[in-house]
């Protein structure tokens, strides 16, 4: 196991983060601490998680994660040996805080102080914002919730971001699934006022979804931000073992809808084409997904979810499994066919008209005109 600097922190974390937004829902306590303890005893120092865990979220389970976290962290007393990352969830949740605007004093203040409780510590090493809330469509619960455009205050969010920092509440802050122009938004106000760094950028990457632009990167390396790379197995896709068939208990099989941003016929075209190179090259299709992800310079750590001991096994035995020059070019060839094959997802007509048929018998006509129009554009792009 190797350790990066984060950002310009004083922390170094393990090239392998667990994620763990299935702990609560495909896995208990009992498991989901079984799985910390074999990746802590394994070299792993970072942990991410998210008050919103387990996924898919829920008004019932929503702060589970943090809580089973809280305790093996109480049980194993290691919290000075590990860095500990979470994330306060941006709008279009409607069971958390109502699910309005989330980036004002009142609501940071009040997610930081549950979180801390939840997790049985005094301090987060690393604060996140989970998604931006000019973002919130992409990530919303409820498509009902509207929002004014009275946000972006990225000033007053880095304001109260000091306050916690200087109470010694957060050490760190940092994005998520944000872009190059927030980032760049968010140093010039840095810049200027001195606020706190942004210490971290966390954004999915892996070989189905890598198509950021190289300024992103090189932004980071400029500034001294760490990119957080999760889900580099695109929801187990890249694990080799769904080509044939779902397997019974992953989440492709529990969540369809949910989890369906891999389940297009181009994705599963691109995973047979991968999966083909690695069968030529003797190496399993995992192995080559993580390989490729965890040889990018501007990689600081790779965040991986695992629903057993022997998957997490398998994950952390890939570090020493490193593809040369030839593997990679053919993997960069198969991206140059078709860059983002996530854009297509399958169509499933019958889905489609019961959710018209539930907006028609609710009168929300403009609403069957808005969404008919960007299926028809999907299907036109």
């Amino acid at each position: 196991m190797k350790y990066n600097q984060l950002g310009k922190s004083e922390l170094k974390v393990s090239q392998i983060c667990l994620g763990t937004m299935t702990m609560g829902v495909q896995n208990d306590k009992e498991q989901s601490h079984e799985i910390m303890d074999y990746a802590f005893n394994n070299g792993v120092n970072f942990f991410d998680t998210a008050e919103q865990y387990p996924s898919p979220s829920s008004k019932e389970l929503y702060g589970t994660t943090e809580k089973i976290i809280g305790e093996w962290v109480t049980k194993t007393k290691n919290r000075k040996d590990i860095v500990l990352a979470t994330k306060i969830s941006g709008p279009g949740v409607p069971w958390i805080r109502g699910g309005g605007l989330q980036y004002d004093i009142l609501n940071i203040k009040k997610a930081v102080e549950d979180s801390l409780t939840r997790l049985n510590t005094n301090y987060i090493d690393l604060y996140q914002l989970h998604w931006p809330e000019r973002f919130f469509q992409n990530f919303a619960f409820d498509d009902n919730i509207k929002l004014t455009e009275n946000y972006n205050k990225l000033e007053s969010i880095l304001r109260i971001f000091q306050d916690l920092i200087k109470e010694g509440k957060i050490r760190y802050i940092g994005l998520s699934n944000d872009d190059l122009s927030g980032l760049k938004a968010y140093v010039e106000l840095i810049n200027k006022n001195s606020f706190p760094e942004i210490t971290s950028i966390q954004n999915r990457y892996n070989l189905l979804f890598r198509n950021y632009k190289p300024e992103l990167f090189e932004f980071c390396k400029t500034n001294k931000i760490s990119f957080l790379g999760y889900s580099p197995l695109a929801f187990g896709t890249l694990s080799g073992k769904h080509i044939n068939k779902t397997e019974f208990k992953s989440r492709l099989k529990l969540y369809p809808n949910y989890f369906n941003r891999y389940s297009g016929v181009k994705s599963k075209k691109s995973i047979i084409k991968y999966s083909k190179i690695s069968k030529l090259n003797n190496l399993k299709l995992l192995d080559v997904s993580l390989s490729y992800c965890l040889q990018k310079p501007f990689l600081t750590s790779l965040i991986i979810g695992s629903t057993s001991v022997s998957q997490l096994k398998e994950i952390i035995n890939s570090l020493n499994v490193e593809l040369d020059k030839k593997i990679l070019a053919e993997i960069d060839s198969i991206h140059l066919e078709n860059p983002n094959p996530t854009n297509y997802k399958e169509f499933k007509l019958l889905n489609y008209f019961k959710n018209a048929l539930k907006l028609l018998i609710e009168g929300k006509f403009l609403d069957i005109y808005t969404k008919s129009v960007k299926f028809i554009k999907s299907i036109i792009n």
